[in-house]
Order: structure tokens, then sequence, then C-alpha cells
């Protein structure tokens, strides 16, 4: 059985919450939440409500025990990019991609 947990478009570029998300690959939860509470990153914060949320699926849904949890897969997709323009010299423009990520934790006993 595998609890699953997505979130979409937050607005932290995929390759720094990827940082992130490889501290955790094939932890238990609790191991998970406690390195997650302890990394002073920006996406850190995002990936364990994300957490959370799949250990809270798994138990409403699938009537799973929650100290018997690991997470099993988590990855990240980039999401759509969100472009803007930057006046630079002479009357030209350089263009901002503000990037996205979609975020996805499956979890398993």
């Amino acid at each position: 059985m595998e609890a699953k947990a997505i979130a979409r478009n937050i607005r932290i570029a995929p390759r720094k919450v990827r940082l992130v998300v490889d501290l955790i690959r094939g932890k238990q939860v609790g191991e998970a939440l406690a390195v997650l509470a302890h990394t002073p990153k920006a996406a850190s914060p995002v990936v364990e409500k994300l957490v959370k949320s799949a250990m809270a699926n798994a138990e409403h849904n699938l009537n799973l025990d929650a100290s018997s949890l690991k997470i099993s897969k988590v990855f990240v997709d980039e999401g759509p990019t969100l472009k803007r323009f930057r006046p630079r010299a002479m009357g030209r423009a350089s263009r901002i991609n503000k990037r996205t990520s979609h975020i996805t934790v499956i979890l398993s006993e």
C-alpha cells in the first residue's frame, strides 16, 4: 500500500528543492521530519508539510500505521515558468525565468 501527496506550482526552483528532497529519500518518516526541521533551506518547510500530508493520507485513507511508514519515492518535476523582463543598458531588456516545481512524495510500509 502506498500513500501519496503532491504539491503543484510551488514558487521555488526545482534545482533548489532537489537539494532538500535528496536528504530524506529512503528514510523513515520520523527521521525525515527531524532532518527537515533542522535544514536551513527555503524548500524544507514546504517538503515537511507535504510529508505530513502524505502521512495523514496514509492514516486516514489507507488505515496504515504512521510509525511504520517509510519514504519510498520522492521526486521534483519542473512546473510552468513565469517569464519576466528586466531593463538593461541602452534600451535593451533581458529575460528572468521564475521557475516553479511540482513535488511528489510517496510513502509505503
